[in-house]
This record gives C-alpha cells, structure tokens and sequence, in this order.
C-alpha cells in the first residue's frame, strides 16, 4: 500500500521513529472493516516526484498550500493561497513538488476482514503471513467478534 503525505507532520515524524502502522478502512454502507498492519518505508524521492506530477494539477497546488495539522486563521487563507498558485502556474509549467511532501509504503504482514451483522455475531477474519516449504501464504484464521 502506497501513501502520500506531509512528511512533517507527527505521524510521519512517527514512521521514522516507529516504522510500523495499521490501517483501517471503514465501509459504513457494507458494514464492513479492512484492517492492515505491517512495516511501513519511505518511499524514494524520485517515486514521490513521479507520484505528485501524475496527480491532478489541483491537487499538486492544494498539497503546496496545505501544510498538514498546522494551525491557520481561516479557510480564506488556503483559497487565497491555492488562487494565488493557481495563477502562478496558469501558464501550465511544471509544478515543483514540496520538500515536505513524500510517499511511504505499508508492507503488509497482517490484514482483518471485519463484517457486521444485526445478531452481533460478526464475521471476522485474520490473515497472518507463515511460511510453508519456503513460501510464504497466508493463514486465515476465524476470530470472535
């Protein structure tokens, strides 16, 4: 799994101190939870350049103008900003990636599968990686709600 994000702020101040996370994607409509824990990487700065030119030209001004958890007076101060941007590159150069903007890399090495139910019996199922005659599967494993 591959992430962007302001490399300044405290959770990727964190990844370099604690290079391990979980993840946890919710899906409120299915009732439904994706849980990922493993190792967590940097990302080269090449592949964060390559990464933030492929993103929408939008999307490459708003990473620039939001600094991430810091605190600002208002959200005219990010529109004006984003607009002030906007027309610096309406000529359609090349827009630089931040320094403080880069990519990690979520190695898996455990995922649960969590599904609702209205009798609070709830599905959920772990896969943890083992290995077996030199490759690696994963084992599923049936857990109490």
């Amino acid at each position: 799994f591959w992430y962007s994000t302001s490399t300044g702020q405290v959770k990727s101040w964190c990844k370099r101190w604690l290079p391990v996370a979980v993840e946890t994607s919710i899906f409120t409509y299915q009732s439904t939870t994706v849980r990922v824990e493993g190792s967590v990487e940097k990302v080269s700065d090449e592949e964060s350049e390559q990464y933030f030119h492929s993103r929408p030209r939008g999307s490459q001004i708003g990473a620039i103008v939001s600094k991430q958890s810091s605190v600002i007076p208002g959200r005219h101060v990010l529109y004006q900003q984003y607009k002030e941007l906007e027309e610096k590159f309406s000529d359609w150069s090349l827009i630089p990636k931040p320094e403080f903007w880069g990519g990690y890399r979520l190695k898996p090495e455990l995922f649960e599968f969590w599904q609702g139910q209205t009798s609070r019996l709830h599905d959920r199922l772990q896969y943890s990686p083992q290995e077996i005659n030199g490759k690696r599967v994963w084992k599923i494993n049936r857990l109490c709600p």
